[in-house]
């Protein structure tokens, strides 16, 4: 009970919003005795009622997951992800650099037969319409890119095996990457997908807009690769991504010369001295 709490990253009279710990199932199933729905209890209000699950997250991937605290919340939430105008960002590792540095994938997602549904596949004729809006915000060499990905529709699966069928699997995603999806090194073998960010329109008015920081090894990973957090929270709203990336670096860059040229001023000063 206790730990559900700590993973609590807003609360309103709403909606929670948790962090949740890759390796934890948002909801339960035949294998599956350990999840977060199974937790809730420990969320309840005085009067007993427990948070309810409007949207879910793979077992594998960490960050933002919303809980509606009444039913008429569940009802205005469970609206705003069926009519899109929810906005989830992503953050991931994937394997490689893609040519495109902001791009859209458009490719129709199904059920891949023989799986029993636990895998999706790219369907040029079966699948339903599914859309992922891609930005790269750094790179490691050739070796691998830190992109944002944002989904315009909710697929299951549908950011692994979108950046998979483009030839950029997510660092630590065997599943879609195969072998491919393992960096050498000292980079962990889990998954580097992670919820950074959810805004919603809220029931009472205004916006839920949180972010959830990153798990340890998706960290250790973004520090062993030199990668700059500060790049990583780009606008939500429709700008040109090369205008922006290209400001903040701008920015970083002036504010490292203004250091520089401080440092020179104080060794020129203790030099006259």
């Amino acid at each position: 009970m206790a730990f559900v709490n700590e993973i609590v990253i807003h609360r309103d009279p709403a909606a929670f919003v948790v962090n949740k710990p890759p390796g934890l199932a948002t909801q339960g199933g035949t294998k599956t005795r350990t999840h977060l729905d199974g937790l809730l209890d420990g969320l309840a209000d005085d009067a007993g009622n427990r948070p309810k699950l409007v949207h879910r997250l793979d077992k594998d991937t960490s960050g933002v997951l919303l809980l509606a605290r009444t039913a008429r919340a569940a009802a205005f939430f469970s609206k705003s992800f069926s009519g899109r105008t929810a906005r989830k960002v992503y953050w991931a590792l994937v394997v490689g650099v893609p040519e495109v540095r902001d791009g859209y994938i458009d490719l129709p997602l199904a059920k891949q037969p023989g799986t029993g549904g636990e895998k999706m596949h790219v369907d040029e004729e079966e699948g339903l319409p599914s859309r992922t809006r891609y930005r790269v915000i750094e790179r490691a060499g050739s070796r691998t890119a830190w992109v944002e990905l944002q989904p315009l529709t909710g697929r299951t699966h549908q950011l692994r095996v979108h950046m998979a069928a483009i030839g950029h699997p997510i660092v630590g995603d065997g599943k879609y990457g195969g072998q491919d999806a393992f960096l050498t090194g000292a980079i962990s073998r889990k998954l580097h997908l992670h919820a950074r960010r959810i805004r919603i329109d809220h029931p009472d008015g205004g916006q839920v807009d949180v972010t959830a920081e990153l798990p340890q090894h998706f960290a250790e990973t973004m520090a062993n690769l030199g990668f700059d957090l500060e790049l990583g929270d780009l606008p939500l709203d429709e700008v040109k991504f090369s205008e922006t990336l290209e400001g903040k670096r701008k920015a970083a860059s002036a504010a490292a010369k203004s250091r520089r040229r401080e440092r020179k001023g104080e060794r020129r000063g203790r030099g006259r001295g």
